[in-house]
């Protein structure tokens, strides 16, 4: 049995987690899934078993500016040794190799019963807080590290060099089950389409609110239709300026069919974007350092969200190729060493 921890805190984590997974040469049979909030009815619609055990604490957010950061980093640590607990349950009555992804408690646990582990991570250590507090975060990051250098591996979802046991694959996301054009009409998507989506928590709301009445004011020049994904734990009234689509499970699948992507800075679906070629403007949260580094990578910072009227005009139908992306391969890949 292989066994696949996949945080919950977004969405991301599990539709990487199914890239790699579907691409493993094993019956489906073989590998159990261990998650929580929104993440078991997207894994399970994949076909794939998920003990939904997991219950995070959520980040504050107000008006897209992360609040309470030192706060919500003693939680996580709370959070992280319940996780440790149910961790321990799981590993105990099933062998086989351990795949976190982002999951420390699951790594922490199989280190200490000496089990074959594989962390799959796009951080190599965290920046939620300055000043005193920091001191804190900074020993929380010498034991994440030193649960890293003890990993059989450590994916990586980025272009880099190998380096230890680091494994540098590129991006990882879902392939697609057909051509752009088909995939429009799945949708039934007849004109331009902006999409907007928020992962899977409820904080990107502000997002869809400036995204909606950016789109009022542009709708009758673009000639284009607006679809929104608030995902699991967001619900939205139905609206004449919008098609509400709730949470989709190939959420892949409509960036790919779409001509402009709106969306938080997520790791998940910035990769998504560029590998099908759908121009995308990303959000990032406030002072969440992973978000706000994603994003500057893209160009992107938290103050564009004023200018969302003109980043719409600028990047819709700006279309690129479709990218031959193979990381979730090259996990895949790594995984079946165990395998072999």
């Amino acid at each position: 049995m292989t066994l696949f921890f996949t945080s919950p805190i977004g969405l991301g984590h599990a539709t990487r987690d199914i890239a790699i997974a579907d691409k493993l040469a094993v019956p489906k049979s073989d590998l159990l899934f261990i998650s929580g909030e929104g993440a078991p009815a997207l894994i399970e619609k994949s076909g794939y078993r998920c003990l939904d055990l997991y219950k995070p604490q959520r980040f504050s957010v107000e008006n897209g500016q992360l609040q309470q950061s030192f706060r919500w980093l003693m939680s996580y640590y709370s959070y992280y040794k319940r996780c440790k607990e149910i961790a321990k349950g799981i590993i105990k009555e099933n062998a086989g190799l351990v795949i976190s992804d982002e999951d420390f408690a699951s790594i922490s646990i199989a280190e200490e019963m000496g089990r074959k582990r594989v962390l799959l991570t796009d951080i190599l250590e965290t920046h939620f807080t300055k000043g005193a507090a920091s001191l804190v975060e900074k020993k929380m990051n010498r034991s994440m590290r030193d649960m890293m250098d003890k990993c059989d591996y450590v994916i990586i979802p980025d272009a880099g060099d190998d380096r230890g046991n680091l494994r540098y694959v590129g991006s990882i996301v879902r392939d697609v089950s057909a051509d752009r054009d088909t995939l429009r009409r799945r949708f039934n998507l007849t004109k331009r389409t902006i999409v907007v989506s928020v992962g899977g928590t409820d904080v990107g709301r502000h997002l869809i609110d400036k995204t909606v009445e950016a789109y009022k004011k542009l709708k009758e020049k673009l000639d284009a239709d607006l679809v929104v994904v608030p995902g699991p734990s967001l619900k939205l009234p139905d609206s004449p300026d919008y098609r509400n689509l709730g949470f989709v499970e190939n959420l892949h699948e409509l960036i790919y069919a779409a001509d402009l992507v709106i969306s938080l800075a997520g790791r998940s679906t910035m990769d998504e974007s560029m590998a099908y070629g759908t121009p995308g403007i990303f959000i990032p949260i406030k002072d969440h350092f992973e978000q706000e580094e994603g994003a500057a990578r893209l160009g992107y910072k938290y103050d564009d969200i004023f200018k969302l009227e003109s980043l719409i005009e600028e990047k819709i139908s700006r279309r690129s190729e479709k990218a031959d992306v193979s990381g979730a391969q090259k996990a895949a890949d790594i995984v079946l060493k165990f395998n072999a």
